[in-house]
């Protein structure tokens, strides 16, 4: 009988370890560990839109945004799967339930509003130019009769579309930021206008490039959002929850800081 309950004692000694470990475990940034039968999202990233979202030297995701993610996941308790998803393809994927969350540097606007729902913001942005050193453009009226990089489709397109017009022959369209900015470095544009934290990114993590970046005062200020599908409330306040808790514990500034401050 000793024996017995000897090692139901143990058998109970060690179910209460693991179900306690399975409670408070902790992971490697030091919010609470995601319990492994928990309900997976799949969220779309960028993986060329640096530091928001890139591809690391593991070969997966990482960024900014795909931080922030995990913060908000393991807060809430949900698994978050980051698949990069072209700028492009973004929205058919998330019609067509392929991807449950768009996280790709998404600006809050009233057209996209009519297709996706929006999570409170998330980030405060705005356009900056990014021009050869020297260049003799200080401002967004200097644009006019020069040729333009910017990512095609992205409220840099459309703020640059709406002050050269839509058909001006100057503007050029790309599929990554990146290579927006490689043109003006290569002397095939005279400018690249972009979301103002990727050229920052850009610029201090390529000090060796003769550029320069050039704040003009004509565009607005931009909110990023994630955007869900249509009347899909659950998530999105599920989303909504986690990320005030992530600004409220402090997570979120040290996420920042990891990747906006030297």
């Amino acid at each position: 009988m000793k024996k017995i309950a000897s090692i139901l004692l143990t058998t109970a000694l060690v179910l209460g370890i693991v179900l306690s470990a399975g409670c408070s475990q902790k992971s490697s940034d030091g919010t609470a560990a995601v319990p492994p039968d928990s309900k997976t999202y799949k969220i779309a990233v960028s993986g060329t839109f640096p530091p928001f979202g890139m591809i690391g030297k593991t070969g997966n995701p990482e960024g900014f945004e795909i931080d922030l993610i995990k913060a908000i996941a393991a807060e809430k308790g949900f698994k978050a799967k980051c698949e990069v998803t072209s700028w492009s393809s973004k929205m058919p994927a998330l019609k067509s339930e392929q991807v449950d969350v768009l996280l790709c540097s998404m600006t809050i606007t009233d057209e996209r509003k009519k297709e996706v729902d929006f999570s409170d913001p998330y980030f405060e942005s705005t356009n900056y130019m990014l021009v050869p050193r020297g260049s003799q453009i200080h401002s967004l009226a200097d644009l006019k009769g020069k040729t333009v990089a910017v990512l095609q489709a992205s409220t840099s397109d459309f703020a640059i579309s709406d002050y050269l017009g839509k058909n001006y022959e100057g503007l050029k369209r790309y599929r990554h930021t990146t290579t927006a900015f490689m043109e003006v470095k290569n002397g095939k544009v005279d400018a690249a206008v972009g979301d103002s934290g990727i050229v920052m990114y850009y610029i201090k993590k390529n000090p060796e490039v003769n550029l320069s970046i050039v704040k003009g005062n004509n565009f607005p200020k931009e909110y990023y959002g994630m955007a869900v599908r249509k009347g899909d409330q659950e998530l999105l306040q599920l989303i909504n929850d986690g990320l005030k808790k992530v600004r409220e514990n402090g997570k979120y500034e040290q996420i920042y800081e990891k990747w906006f401050k030297d």
